[in-house]
């Protein structure tokens, strides 16, 4: 990955795009993936191109453990307040 560090608060409302573009012999040389994440502010473009399909399911993992631990927090956190 470049380098570049920035935060951004997921909320309920955030979506996800994903957009293929095909190598043209013109201005893309070779096929990519765009993956954005964005909201109504900010929006997170991730340019993914050919051989990178490990780093992006390696993502996707984190954001699943992510979202499982979350999960489990919030389930953690109601059980006290309840």
């Amino acid at each position: 990955m470049k380098t570049l560090t920035t935060s951004a608060h997921i909320e309920p409302d955030t979506k996800t795009r994903v957009t293929a573009f095909a190598a043209d012999g013109g201005r893309f040389s070779e096929p990519f993936i765009s993956l954005r994440i964005g909201g109504d502010l900010v929006e997170i473009a991730l340019i993914a191109r050919p051989g990178t399909s490990a780093a992006l399911r390696a993502l996707a993992t984190a954001a699943l453990e992510a979202a499982g631990l979350l999960d489990t927090m919030t389930a953690d956190t109601s059980e006290v307040q309840g």
